[in-house]
């Protein structure tokens, strides 16, 4: 019922904006969009961003890091502040605390803030100890990694040991990913948990943490890819310990490697986010705010589509693979 109620009270103030698009005398904001790093996440984000952007008549200005950071994240942050014309910035932090600071500046700016996949603090813009944000739009993180447990636990047979391929401490969607993975695996007497690294967000150093632990426990039953890179790490270093279909992968992001190892048997399953629709929906809300809607939810999860060998030519579950380019 309150999902039901937020996607009608969301409804609403898109008519609402859409039908106040056209007035000559208000003035339409400029909006910045800083993800992550460049990955095909957020690419496919971005082409959400830029639909939006086309539907609304709106302007977008898109800066990507290079790599995963606060360090990197922040100087780019700075100079789109800078620039004194943004209204609105739609931005991934890199960092759930340390990012705290550098937009807590921009706010000070005049820039309301969207967070968009990752969040500040606890992620609880109500009632949490960060509240600035307009809006957090995401995926319900603690649950895809129960999904993920679950996914694997069954093609395992419900024993075994398993291996969490992470990549940054201090990053809310990965963090809560891994919790809910635990919890979990938990479920299940069976099974136990032999390990997590942090890969700092490179396939490179994934898959030579994965190959490490293949070779240290040599009855790894399954392993679970917590984000585009860590997955495919991963999936590589199966692939060349020839542990295809022996130790299980379960992908977090539905990337065409995540895909492609799907098909060849590495993957067992891919859990798809839906980085399109936040990236389209925190342009909607940037612009139903400038039009002076007032009840915009604070939180908006996106959900997930979960893809298998079985499933993964249905259109209605293909169309959630992560195509950049199109």
């Amino acid at each position: 019922m309150f999902k039901r109620a937020l996607i009608s009270l969301f409804g609403l103030a898109i008519v609402f904006a859409s039908s106040l698009i056209a007035e000559e005398t208000f003035k339409k904001p400029k909006i910045g969009f800083l993800p992550g790093v460049v990955d095909p996440f957020y690419q496919v984000m971005e082409i959400g961003v830029n639909e939006a952007a086309k539907d609304f008549g709106l302007q977008v200005v898109t800066q990507y890091p290079q790599t995963w950071g606060p360090s990197v994240q922040t100087p780019i942050l700075d100079a789109m502040v800078a620039r004194g014309d943004l209204k609105y910035l739609i931005i991934a932090p890199t960092d759930k605390e340390q990012m705290v600071a550098p937009l807590q500046r921009a706010v000070d700016a005049g820039i309301k803030v969207i967070t968009v996949d990752t969040f500040l603090g606890d992620g609880d813009y109500v009632n949490g100890k960060v509240t600035f944000p307009l809006s957090y739009i995401g995926s319900d993180n603690e649950e895809g990694g129960k999904i993920a447990a679950r996914a694997l636990a069954k093609v395992v047979g419900s024993k075994g040991k398993v291996y969490i391929q992470n990549t940054n401490v201090g990053v809310s969607t990965t963090e809560q990913r891994g919790k809910g993975f635990k919890e979990g695996i938990a479920e299940f007497k069976d099974m136990q948990l032999a390990g997590e690294d942090y890969n700092l967000d490179d396939a490179g150093t994934a898959a030579q943490q994965t190959a490490a632990k293949l070779q240290s426990v040599p009855d790894l039953a399954g392993i679970f890819g917590v984000n585009v890179f860590s997955a495919q790490g991963a999936g590589n270093a199966v692939k060349s310990a020839g542990l295809e279909g022996k130790v299980q992968v379960i992908a977090f992001d539905a990337t065409k490697d995540a895909i492609e190892n799907l098909r060849d048997g590495v993957v067992s399953l891919v859990i798809a986010q839906k980085p399109h629709d936040m990236g389209y929906l925190a342009v909607a809300f940037a612009m139903a705010d400038a039009r002076g809607v007032t009840s915009l939810p604070r939180r908006l999860t996106t959900g997930y589509a979960v893809i298998d060998a079985k499933n993964v030519d249905d259109p209605s579950i293909s169309r959630f693979i992560y195509r950049v380019g199109k």
